[in-house]
């Protein structure tokens, strides 16, 4: 693999317009030893598919597990905001990507059927062990896609947002881009003992690992093609780690990374299991440390 950072195709001469808040990170360091699968498993484990993928600008893929309720709904409502709000300068062509990580409710079931009634606008994979971060390395992986992102199907973060999530990409000359929650311009309602955790293990982040980015954890996220065939190979986490390794490791590889306030609303009904994920995430971490320290000897070899 080439070591060199990605540089998107899609990137144009328009300058991405930045604040105090909305921020283009860049460091060097040498790329780190491949995991040993690109994601998380072989392509069989895409256990099914309804629709194939389409040669677009953007893939938005929704990772799902147990969403029946509300799968429909925040697809209808995805859907019918970017048949609508596209910008003349700004439009680029897009399908959105259900990614039912081994369900056991009636999920697949409604992404099925979402995917047979808007064929050109949403298509849809089953895959047959759990994980948000399989789910995205499986779903990006098989993309055709100019850029590759993806968000929660809760839609905490405000969709009116999409366009400056994948534009970044395409018009402003980003490598990733991401929502922060942490921005004084974000506007945010959540519980003081979740906004307790993100800032804790943020600021862990930034101490312990060097994060030149403030929040790791927001679903909404989005790479060029360009980034994700650098990095997929190299993110050994499936899970809720996925994210912040993605980002140190575009960080670590000098990838220019846009950072921006998000409005997003917490959602009450979420699955997460917090105690579990902060143990998991002290892990992800320790096992980072020791992936960034051997790539910062490589780089003063």
């Amino acid at each position: 693999m080439n070591t060199a950072t990605a540089t998107p195709a899609a990137a144009t001469s328009q300058p991405l317009a930045t604040n105090g808040h909305d921020k283009l990170l860049s460091t060097a360091h040498p790329t780190p030893a491949p995991a040993s699968t690109i994601s998380g498993g072989p392509a069989s484990a895409i256990a099914e598919r309804v629709g194939q993928p389409r040669t677009v600008d953007a893939d938005i893929v929704i990772p799902v597990y147990n969403e029946q309720e509300q799968l429909a709904d925040s697809v209808l409502a995805l859907m019918n905001h970017l048949s609508a709000s596209q910008i003349e300068g700004w439009a680029y062509t897009w399908q959105i990507v259900i990614a039912d990580n081994a369900s056991t409710d009636d999920t697949w079931s409604i992404a099925s059927r979402l995917s047979a009634q808007y064929p050109d606008r949403v298509r849809a994979i089953r895959i047959a062990a759990k994980g948000r971060g399989r789910a995205l390395k499986l779903a990006w992986g098989e993309s055709q896609a100019r850029t590759v992102a993806y968000m929660d199907v809760d839609l905490s973060t405000d969709i009116a947002q999409t366009g400056v999530l994948i534009g970044s990409l395409l018009y402003g000359g980003a490598d990733v881009s991401f929502g922060c929650r942490l921005f004084d311009e974000s506007q945010v309602v959540r519980s003081a003992k979740r906004e307790f955790i993100s800032r804790t293990y943020n600021g862990m982040l930034r101490v312990l690992l060097g994060a030149a980015f403030h929040d790791a954890q927001c679903g909404f996220k989005a790479m060029t093609s360009d980034a994700a065939r650098h990095l997929l190979p190299y993110i050994q986490d499936n899970e809720w780690f996925f994210d912040t390794e993605m980002l140190l490791l575009a960080q670590a590889t000098n990838m220019r990374m846009y950072e921006f306030p998000v409005h997003w609303i917490e959602d009450p009904g979420t699955t997460v299991n917090i105690p579990d994920t902060v143990k998991k995430d002290l892990k992800g971490m320790w096992r980072m440390n020791g992936t960034l320290n051997r790539m910062r000897l490589a780089a003063a070899a």
